[in-house]
C-alpha cells in the first residue's frame, strides 16, 4: 500500500492539492457563515428569553439529522454542487456555536452586569465590554467544535459534486483502493487536528486573563 500511496503523490499531487484547497474553502465559508448566524441568534436568545426554547430546539433537531440527509433534501431546491453543501454544513455548524454563545452569556454573573450599569454604561456598552468578552471563551470553544465537525462532514460534499477530499475517499470506495481511503481519511484527520490546535493557540493568545 505504501508504494501505491507514493505513486499517487508522484502522479496526482496537483489533484490532491486541489482537493485539499476545495475542502478548506468550503469548510471555511461554512464556518464563517455559521458564526455570523449563530452568535447573533445566541445573543437574541439571551436578550429575548421567549425565543430561546424555540431557537435552540429547532437547531438541536437539525443537528440530529445526518448531514447526508440534509444534502439530499436540498438537492431539489438548490441543485448539486457547492450551494447545498454549504447549507448543510452551515446547519451543522450553527448548534454548537449557538448553544455555547447562550451558555457563555448566561454564565456572566448578574452582579457584574449591575456594576457596569451602575457605572453608567449603556446597554450596548454592557454587551460589548462585559457580556461578550466574558462569554468569549465558551463561544470560541463552540466555534472550535463546529470547525472540527464541519471539516469532517465536508467529506460528504463530494457526493453532490462540491469537491474536496471526499472525492478521493469516494473514488477509493468505488475502485476498491485502500490507498486512496487512507490518503483521504488521514488528510481530513490532519486538517481537523490542525484546526483544533490553532484554536487552542488562539485561545491562549487572546484569553490570557483566564490564567
Amino acid at each position: 500500500m505504501w508504494e501505491q500511496i507514493t505513486t499517487y503523490f508522484q502522479n496526482d499531487l496537483d489533484t490532491f492539492i486541489l482537493a485539499v484547497r476545495a475542502h478548506i474553502m468550503i469548510s471555511m465559508y461554512a464556518l464563517m457563515l455559521a458564526v455570523v448566524l449563530a452568535v447573533p441568534m445566541g445573543m437574541m436568545c439571551v436578550r429575548y428569553k421567549s425565543s430561546k426554547k424555540f431557537v435552540i430546539t429547532l437547531f438541536g433537531i437539525l443537528r440530529v439529522i445526518p448531514s447526508l440527509a440534509i444534502l439530499i433534501l436540498f438537492i431539489p431546491i438548490l441543485g448539486t454542487g457547492l450551494r447545498p453543501a454549504l447549507v448543510a454544513l452551515i446547519l451543522l455548524g450553527i448548534p454548537p456555536i449557538l448553544m455555547n454563545t447562550v451558555a457563555g452569556l448566561e454564565a456572566v454573573p448578574e452582579f457584574m452586569i449591575e456594576t457596569a450599569v451602575s457605572c453608567g454604561m449603556t446597554s450596548k456598552q454592557v454587551w460589548r465590554k462585559v457580556l461578550f468578552p466574558l462569554a468569549l471563551p465558551l463561544i470560541l470553544a463552540g466555534i472550535k467544535t463546529a470547525a472540527v465537525e464541519v471539516i469532517a462532514s465536508a467529506t460528504l460534499a463530494a457526493k453532490i459534486g462540491a469537491g474536496g477530499l471526499g472525492e478521493i475517499i469516494f473514488t477509493g470506495l468505488g475502485l476498491n483502493r485502500p490507498d486512496l481511503l487512507v490518503i483521504g481519511g488521514v488528510s481530513v484527520a490532519i486538517l481537523s487536528s490542525t484546526v483544533s490546535l490553532l484554536f487552542e493557540i488562539t485561545d491562549k493568545k487572546i484569553l490570557k486573563y483566564k490564567n
